[in-house]
């Protein structure tokens, strides 16, 4: 195939999907769509193969051709010029049921050629908590309208009753609706685009050039993982808990293996599926594969089925990354987010010079509803995120969304002027960055008070027992917090997840986990360590206490002798600690070997 037409094609595709990014940014209701930005776009094939991704949610990275795929084996050839697919089960196809799915067929003649493919997470979609998101939901039946692979509109008419059912089962239609308008929308851009390439190369003309596309990006990427050391390494994580059985944690297991141009991420051994709502589909489980995947890869080859080839993903069923019904999902993003966490954990064993250090795990999900006075729902849902690991050549992040959701941050102004919300503070917390040579991102926090009578209060959070992991000598970042009534005499710390009421001049604020850090702390250099402290990201006693850094004055000024005196006793100190470490492990290995009964070591 002539490779300037091709490489036109690649890009005239990829630009379909970023518009129809631009569309759903531009056209949609709801808060979570057009100020925090949780969708994606996407063009696949015939087969339900994806050929194209707006750019938008790695998370989203496998979620829709999983989804085509389902809807095409419950209609198989029922489908004709007009029709638009719709589904959210998490066990047809779906992934939790927030996540709204719609498929129009693009069609060359009477056949169909390609599908337009969009996801948005709706504001709400019933169940027992506004927002749909809760966390201490323990079966999927509690969690809102459950939609199987269904027509929206057929032969271009819409199907009534499916329009009936969901107008009666969410809390506000309206902005369902329309939500659902601009991905129909975003869906019409794609036909317009396709036409255009039809018209330019003819229908077999595109198809030749989709696989083409499909197929450039699996040797890009078996290219890029054969540059890679091969080997095999497993790195087990823990999710404080899953809100129902609290205090529990729960195992997160990834060997990941890279052979010749392939590689595998097996999630054997994490833990079976929990009562609460944070269970991964296996959709999810892949896209965080995927997604670790291509971030230790030296090209960034365009999102396609291509990609999927060269990493297999295993994760067993009945496992809290591959759920089976009845099993709740609405939080499952908490777990995809960790899950990322657990899969760089894994990659950095093999190739530590890649792979950052631990953010703040993922985007917490905070949900308020209820009603006015005169019984008008009201939902705020907002994602934040802020903080990466550092890197092994730089700070980390902050003020930055995870990377698995690239996300937006939703603005103060919005926040106040379509919620019965005050935003009293949104900012850095000093000393939260994981120490090392390089920093973590400093975690941020915000705070709200209720100005309606009453609401739900739900927040889906972690990483507030198990900090972020630091790399290559780095410290932890850390941990999240949540707090009721802040700095007054009734403040109350609250539980990572929760479910609870929230009344009129109550304050709520939560603190997300800060990113770790990588490298001995006392290699940063103290000019980075007096910026630092310039910009509020570390205070006077946490540079003398993670850095050995002495400063004094406002604004703070680094004393060069007192802190080459305080290195110095802070690296013998560290050097008799290790000694001490090496001893008592030894003559604990040597007295197991020695008067331990034979077989007792294996047993232990």
């Amino acid at each position: 195939m002539d490779p300037i037409t091709a490489e036109l094609f690649r890009n005239a595709v990829a630009a379909i999907g970023d518009e129809m990014v631009l569309t759903i940014y531009r056209t949609a209701y709801s808060g979570v769509l057009k100020n925090i930005m949780d969708y994606s776009a996407a063009l696949c094939d015939a087969e339900g193969r994806l050929v194209a991704q707006g750019l938008s949610l790695p998370g989203h990275l496998c979620s829709i051709p999983v989804a085509l795929k389902a809807a095409l084996a419950h209609f198989g050839d029922d489908i004709l010029p007009g029709d638009v697919l719709v589904l959210n089960d998490p066990y047809e196809g779906g992934m939790h049921l927030p996540d709204i799915f719609v498929f129009r067929p693009l069609f060359a003649g009477r056949t169909v050629l390609a599908y337009a493919a969009t996801i948005c997470h709706h504001t709400d979609v019933g169940g027992r908590v506004p927002g749909s998101n809760a966390s201490d939901s323990t079966e999927i039946f509690a969690e809102g309208l459950r939609i199987p692979p269904l027509k929206l509109y057929e032969a271009g008419r819409p199907n009534p009753t499916l329009h009936r059912i969901i107008e009666k089962n969410v809390r506000l239609p309206g902005r369902v609706f329309g939500d659902l308008r601009s991905q129909l929308a975003a869906c019409a851009i794609a036909a317009r685009g396709m036409e255009a390439l039809v018209a330019r190369h003819g229908a077999a003309g595109v198809r030749a050039l989709m696989a083409e596309t499909m197929d450039h990006s699996e040797r890009l990427t078996r290219h890029c993982i054969g540059e890679l050391p091969d080997g095999e390494a497993t790195f087990t994580d823990w999710i404080d808990d899953d809100q129902i059985d609290a205090g529990v944690p729960i195992k997160l297991v990834c060997t990941v293996k890279k052979r010749g141009t392939q590689m595998l991420f097996d999630w054997t051994g994490s833990a079976p599926q929990v009562k609460g709502a944070i269970n991964n589909t296996w959709s999810y489980t892949a896209a965080a594969s995927f997604t670790a995947a291509k971030s230790v890869l030296s090209v960034n080859m365009p999102n396609n089925d291509g990609v999927f080839r060269a990493i297999e993903v295993v994760a067993p069923p009945g496992t809290i990354m591959n759920a089976l019904p009845p099993a709740a999902c609405a939080a499952r993003g908490l777990t995809g987010f960790r899950a990322t966490d657990c899969a760089f954990g894994a990659l950095a064993r093999l190739y530590p010079d890649r792979v950052f250090a631990a953010g703040d795990g993922g985007n917490t999900g905070i949900t308020v509803g209820g009603y006015d006075r005169e019984r008008k729902p009201f939902i705020y849902v907002d994602f934040l995120s802020g903080a990466w690991g550092a890197r092994p050549w730089a700070d980390g992040l902050e003020g930055n969304t995870t990377m698995f959701a690239n996300m937006a941050s939703f603005s103060v102004e919005m926040i106040e002027a379509e919620n019965p919300l005050d935003v009293l503070d949104y900012g850095f917390v000093p000393d939260t960055g994981g120490a090392g040579r390089f920093r973590g991102g400093a975690a941020m926090r915000r705070t709200w008070r209720m100005a309606a009578e009453e609401g739900i209060l739900q927040v889906r959070a972690d990483r507030q027992t198990h900090r972020p992991y630091g790399l290559g000598g780095g410290g932890p970042g850390a941990a999240g917090r949540n707090l009721l009534d802040p700095g007054t005499p009734g403040e109350q710390v609250l539980h990572a997840k929760l479910t609870m009421n929230f009344r009129r001049g109550e304050v709520f604020r939560h603190q997300l986990p800060g990113g770790g850090g990588y490298g001995d702390p006392l290699d940063r250099a103290p000019e980075a360590v007096a910026k630092d402290l310039r910009d509020g990201l570390v205070s006077i006693a946490g540079a003398a206490r993670d850095y050995g850094v002495v400063a004094a004055g406002d604004p703070p000024v680094v004393d060069p002798g007192a802190t080459a005196a305080l290195r110095a006793r802070l690296r013998e100190a560290s050097a008799a600690q290790t000694v001490t470490q090496t001893v008592t492990q030894t003559g604990a290995q040597n007295g197991a070997q020695i008067g331990a009964p034979r077989g007792a070591e294996a047993g232990a």
